[in-house]
This record gives C-alpha cells, sequence and structure tokens, in this order.
C-alpha cells in the first residue's frame, strides 16, 4: 500500500536535499506499512483463548454436559472418560481456531499487540534499515535514518556513530514530536519534512557542511 503520492514524495525528497545543504549529514527517510506480522503474538492470544476455554470446562464439567445434552435431546448420558476429554479437546481447537481466524481482521490483530512489544518491534527493523541503508555508509559516519511504521503508529531516529557520540536520543525528542504531530493528523508528508528538517537543524549545528562534502546517500523517501 503506497501512503504518499509522486508529488509527496518529491516534497520529502526535497526536504531531505535542503536539510542536508547546510551540514555533512546524510538523512535517510524509511516509510514502513508494518514492521512486523506479529505472528506469535496471533499465536500466542489463541493458546490463551483456548487454554481459558479448557480451565472454563474443567471449573464447570456438568454444566457444558448438561448444555450439550439439552441440544442432543440426550437422556442423562452416562459420558466416558474418551468423550469428555474429546469434548475438552474439541473446545480447545475451536476456540483457537476461532481466535486465530478473528485475528485475521488486521485492525484488530494491531489492537491486541502489547505497546511496549509494537515499540521494541518497530526499533528493530529501524535498525535492521539503519545497517543496510546508512550505518558506515558516509565518509564521516554521519548517516542518520528517519524511520515510520504506519501500521503500529510509531516513529524511530537511529543515528551513526559519529552522530550518536555527539548528540543525545534526547535531543531527537523534538524532531518526533514535530514530525508527528502531522502525521496525526493524516499529513504524512509533512510530517516526515517536518521531521528531517528538525534533524537536519541538529546536523547542521554540531556537523557543519565543508566545501568539498559530496552528497553519499540518496534523497528519495523509501516506502517499504
Amino acid at each position: 500500500m503506497a501512503y504518499l503520492n509522486e508529488a509527496e514524495h518529491a516534497q520529502v525528497s526535497a526536504a531531505v536535499a535542503t536539510a542536508e545543504s547546510a551540514s555533512a549529514g546524510e538523512i535517510v527517510t524509511v516509510l514502513a506499512e508494518q514492521s512486523d506480522g506479529y505472528s506469535d503474538i496471533q499465536l500466542a492470544w489463541s493458546v490463551l483463548i483456548g487454554t481459558l476455554a479448557l480451565v472454563v470446562y474443567a471449573l464447570m464439567p456438568d454444566f457444558y454436559l448438561g448444555w450439550i445434552e439439552r441440544i442432543f435431546g440426550g437422556w442423562n448420558h452416562e459420558w466416558t472418560t474418551r468423550e469428555i476429554l474429546s469434548l475438552a479437546l474439541t473446545g480447545f481447537v475451536l476456540k483457537f481456531l476461532g481466535t486465530w481466524l478473528i485475528q485475521l481482521w488486521r485492525p484488530l490483530k494491531f489492537l491486541l499487540v502489547p505497546g511496549p512489544i509494537k515499540g521494541m518491534r518497530v526499533r528493530d527493523a529501524a535498525v535492521r534499515h539503519f545497517k543496510v541503508g546508512a550505518e558506515r555508509r558516509t565518509h564521516g559516519r554521519t548517516g542518520v535514518l528517519i524511520y515510520l511504521s504506519m501500521r503500529e503508529h510509531r516513529a524511530e531516529i537511529v543515528a551513526d556513530e559519529a552522530i550518536a557520540s555527539k548528540v543525545s536520543a534526547e535531543v531527537w525528542g523534538e524532531a518526533m514530536a514535530d514530525m508527528l504531530t502531522h502525521i496525526r493528523q493524516g499529513r504524512i508528508a509533512d510530517g516526515l519534512v517536518a521531521g528531517v528538517r528538525d534533524v537536519g537543524a541538529v546536523l547542521a549545528e554540531h556537523f557543519p557542511r565543508a566545501e568539498d562534502d559530496q552528497n553519499e546517500l540518496p534523497d528519495r523517501l523509501i516506502e517499504v
């Protein structure tokens, strides 16, 4: 799914070029649909709901067995151990499959992912993209990645060694705040432009552009 049109891509690329014109830093922007599939979380919820069904069945067996008898018109059926265990297993499987299938609706699936896990997965994805696209790929190790993950509603800024040694993570807070203010209102391109502008200002302060500086990384926005 493409979130930005051609004109908006050009808007972000132009912002990157402008920000880099005043510093030796190189800014890479990545816009992701999502950072992880969260299949493990989907599995965990399915197992949990299935297990809870088993627990309830174990606590109130007479209720469920009587309910089944009424459905099938039974007359005080004498339940064997095999039948009881088969019903328990059937209930677990049905609850497991039902929970798994309902989570195929992505809005619900992402709603059920705990916030801290989303944060960790987005951070991990940002670091992976940084290692591939920016880390140690500039002469002065001055690459910065701005990463936005739409499904998780989270963003990350990852900096190369030379920048991280001079600029603390807290400094990027203003850039993150400016970026997310626009994005929450649906203006994704404007948000990325604001983030790029703020990151560029920090880079210009700590790493001013030299006369022989060259553009070492592409300015274009990467959508994944």
